[in-house]
């Protein structure tokens, strides 16, 4: 079985999941209300026959469960994606030191996620000091702390420009 190129698959497996019969309780449930207040309304205050009366009631049901399916299927039932928390695991994240961390102290570094630059609180692994400016990669996340250890102590070569951040002298 071929998919071509993974995110057709995921996409559409997201679609198919947000979609729901057009028969369920919701829907019944205002089929019932609506036929039975209309049914109600044209017995005690209408002189129509009662196959006329019982035909109307049944269209003001199927109109009133009609309107109900409609509203949840486009408003409530959103067409975006369920959020996956492995996309928002700081584990393994790149970011720069943007405030230094002083030695067992906390700073703060910047990262990219989903197009938006974000910041967070740092320490070092180590408890060393780290300067601003420096790359560094997310070990371990705790509290709403990531520590973290200089990218080129783990990988032996620096990177730059891994955040689009234009050189500032």
């Amino acid at each position: 079985m071929s998919h071509g190129h993974g995110g057709e698959s995921a996409q559409a497996a997201s679609h198919d999941s947000h979609q729901f019969s057009l028969i369920n309780f919701g829907t019944i449930a205002a089929f019932l209300a609506w036929f039975g207040g209309m049914g109600y309304l044209l017995t005690a205050y209408s002189t129509l026959w009662f196959v006329w009366g019982l035909g109307l009631a049944t269209l003001t049901g199927l109109g009133g469960a009609s309107l109900l399916f409609l509203f949840v299927s486009r408003v409530l039932m959103s067409g975006e994606q369920n959020l996956n928390p492995a996309d928002y695991d700081m584990i393994g994240v790149l970011g720069r030191i943007c405030s230094p961390v002083r030695e067992g102290g906390t700073g703060e570094m910047t990262f990219v996620r989903d197009g938006a630059r974000q910041t967070c609180g740092v320490r070092s692994e180590e408890g060393k000091a780290v300067s601003k400016g420096l790359e560094v990669v997310v070990t371990r996340f705790e509290k709403g702390i990531a520590y973290v250890r200089p990218w080129d102590e783990l990988t032996g070569a620096p990177v730059s420009g891994c955040l689009d951040e234009p050189d500032r002298p």
